[in-house]
C-alpha cells in the first residue's frame, strides 16, 4: 500500500468518526522529557566525577542520588504543571459559566465575532452561533478554547508525573551500568563504555523525540547527542579545572 492508498484509507467517513470521535491522551512526550533529562544529568555528574578524579565509589553515589532526587524534581515539577493547567480550565469554565447566566447577550456576541473572524457571515453565521449557544457545554468549551486558547483535556497529574519519574529513572541508569556491572575493571574503560552507550542512548532518544514532533528522525538524534556531549564536556572540563586548580 502507498502513502496515497494509506492516506485515503485514513479519510474515508467511518475512519475519519472514528478518529475524531476519540479523544487520546499520549504520555510519550512526558517519557522522552524525563528520558533526555536523565540521560543528560547522569552523564554529566559522571563526567564531572571523572574530571575531578573521583574513584567509582563517589561515582556511583552521586550518580545514584542524581537519579532519585533529581528524578523526583523533575515529576513533582511536571506533576504541578498538569495540575495547574487543569485548575486554570476549571477557573476559566466557572467564569465563563457565570458570564453566560449573568450576561448571555454579551457572551453570544463573543461567539458570533469569533466565528466572523473566520469567515462566517449572514445566514450561515447565524446559524452557527445559535448551534452553539443552544449547548451551555459546548457553548462554554467554544469559549474556552476559542477566546481563551486552553486545551480542555490535559494530562493527568499524577500519570504525568510518574512517566517522567519512571522514564528518568529507567534511562538516567544507562550511564551507571558500566560501573556497576564492571566494578573491577579499570575506571578509564567503565568510562568508556558509559560514554559509548550513553551516547547511543541520547541518539534513540532524539529519534524517538523526531518522531513524536514528525521531523527528521536522525537529524533529532543527532541533535540530542550533540546536546548531551556538550553538557558532559562542559562537566568534565568543570571538574578537571576545579581538581587542578585546588590540587585534588
Amino acid at each position: 500500500m502507498n502513502n496515497e492508498t494509506a492516506l485515503s484509507a485514513e479519510h474515508d467517513e467511518e475512519a475519519i468518526r472514528q478518529r475524531v470521535g476519540k479523544k487520546r491522551q499520549t504520555y510519550l512526550g512526558d517519557a522522552v522529557l524525563g528520558g533526555i533529562d536523565g540521560s543528560v544529568t547522569t552523564f554529566a555528574i559522571i563526567a564531572g566525577s571523572m574530571g575531578g578524579g573521583f574513584p567509582v565509589a563517589v561515582i556511583i553515589v552521586l550518580g545514584l542520588a542524581n537519579l532519585l532526587a533529581d528524578g523526583f524534581s523533575m515529576a513533582a515539577s511536571n506533576f504541578l504543571r498538569a495540575k495547574s493547567d487543569r485548575e486554570e480550565v476549571e477557573s476559566a469554565r466557572e467564569s465563563e459559566e457565570s458570564h453566560i447566566r449573568m450576561i448571555p447577550r454579551g457572551e453570544k456576541q463573543e461567539i458570533r465575532q469569533i466565528f466572523a473572524n473566520k469567515g462566517f457571515k449572514g445566514e450561515i453565521l447565524e446559524k452557527v452561533v445559535e448551534g452553539i449557544t443552544s449547548d451551555k457545554n459546548l457553548w462554554i468549551d467554544t469559549m474556552l478554547t476559542e477566546e481563551l486558547g486552553l486545551q480542555l483535556e490535559g494530562h493527568h497529574p499524577i500519570r504525568s508525573g510518574a512517566t517522567t519519574f519512571c522514564a528518568f529513572i529507567m534511562v538516567g541508569l544507562i550511564p551507571l551500568f558500566p560501573f556497576l556491572i564492571f566494578p573491577g575493571s579499570a575506571i578509564q574503560f567503565q568510562f568508556l563504555v558509559s560514554s559509548v552507550v550513553t551516547g547511543l542512548a541520547f541518539l534513540a532518544i532524539g529519534v524517538v523525540k523526531g518522531s513524536i514532533l514528525r521531523k527528521p528522525k536522525l537529524r533529532s538524534g543527532i541533535f540530542t547527542l550533540l546536546i548531551g556531549g556538550a553538557a558532559a564536556l562542559l562537566a568534565f572540563t568543570t571538574g578537571y579545572a576545579v581538581r587542578v586548580l585546588y590540587g585534588i
